[in-house]
């Protein structure tokens, strides 16, 4: 009788919070009308194309369509890895994946702190204007400066590496160990300064008299930092930190394409160059799609793994 009562009471509540959530819907039935185009764009264009997944599990033919085509299991899966690439691949992802986070990671951090102790507001300004500018210059350009600069043939680094003693019998670029520096080299000039505008304005809503509290207290400009700006930015380095995980497997396309050359391919070929190659140059549709969905389902695991992390040690997570 206990256990009838007890269900019928958690049914009302049920009922009673669902007329509440509509009725404040209702109340603000405008701000919910201004969400509608996003969710509708996010349901075309993120959703419904969850549908063509399927051909994954299939030996698709454009011809006979998503349902039409034979279904063949995991052995695209199986296809990719059995070949002795593939781990090479997946190596190559991880690392320089990682190596892109540890160093482009805290740069943008400590930029902002030391931007935030600059007290001449002109010099601030072009100081933050000069930073944020590489942002807006396009991948292909960023690449074609590089391949300028690094060329064998009288290219700026090239020049200078050459006058300090190093090898340059071989273009660096094409030398396949050095390729992840230059990629990392690039991502931290282009990238870093619009990486600290979000921190920036994290230390803007720091309280002004905590600083003059910590000045009275005869706290210095370190000390300062490490006690009041810091811990301002720890909730906002978290949540960055775990988006970073969560796309670990997603290593920039279009940057890893363009610096690619037959020679450094031991270290720049990557998991998203090798989908495009198959998908798009080979017209392996099922195979590249089986390639693509396998780096889905890492970065999901990794970015549960790292919320879970973030959770237990900084009690910041997104659920």
């Amino acid at each position: 009788m206990k256990a009838v009562v007890k269900e019928v009471n958690a049914k009302q509540i049920t009922v009673k919070k669902k007329k509440k959530l509509w009725k404040r819907i209702l109340s603000c039935w405008e701000l919910y009308l201004l969400l509608l185009p996003g969710i509708v764009l996010t349901i075309i264009y993120k959703y419904i194309p969850m549908y063509g997944v399927q051909i994954a599990f299939r030996d698709y033919n454009p011809a006979l369509g998503f349902s039409g085509s034979p279904w063949v299991g995991l052995k695209w899966f199986q296809k990719f890895f059995s070949n002795y690439k593939s781990w090479d691949m997946i190596k190559n992802t991880v690392l320089l994946s990682l190596y892109t986070i540890l160093w482009t990671f805290p740069i943008p951090i400590i930029l902002s702190l030391i931007m935030n102790q600059l007290r001449f507001k002109r010099f601030k300004k072009v100081a933050q204007t000069i930073l944020y500018a590489p942002h807006f210059v396009s991948i292909m350009i960023v690449c074609g400066m590089l391949r300028i600069f690094l060329s064998p043939y009288g290219g700026l680094i090239t020049t200078i590496v050459s006058a300090l003693g190093g090898n340059t019998s071989v273009g660096l670029l094409d030398q396949a160990e050095n390729f992840r520096t230059i990629y990392i080299a690039s991502a931290i000039w282009q990238d870093a300064g619009w990486g600290m505008i979000i921190y920036m304005a994290s230390l803007a809503s720091v309280d002004a008299s905590l600083h003059e509290a910590a000045k009275v207290d005869g706290a210095n400009t370190l000390q300062r930092i490490l006690h009041i700006d810091l811990p301002a930015l720890l909730p906002m380095i978290m949540i960055q930190l775990i988006m970073s995980f969560g796309s670990l497997m997603n290593v920039g396309f279009e940057k890893a394409y363009l610096l690619q050359t037959d020679l450094n391919k031991a270290t720049s070929q990557i998991i998203a160059t090798y989908v495009y190659e198959q998908g798009m140059l080979k017209s392996m549709y099922s195979f590249s799609t089986a390639v693509g969905l396998f780096n889905t389902v890492v970065n999901i695991i990794l970015l549960f793994i790292v919320n879970k992390v973030a959770k237990k040690t900084a009690d910041i997570s997104f659920v």
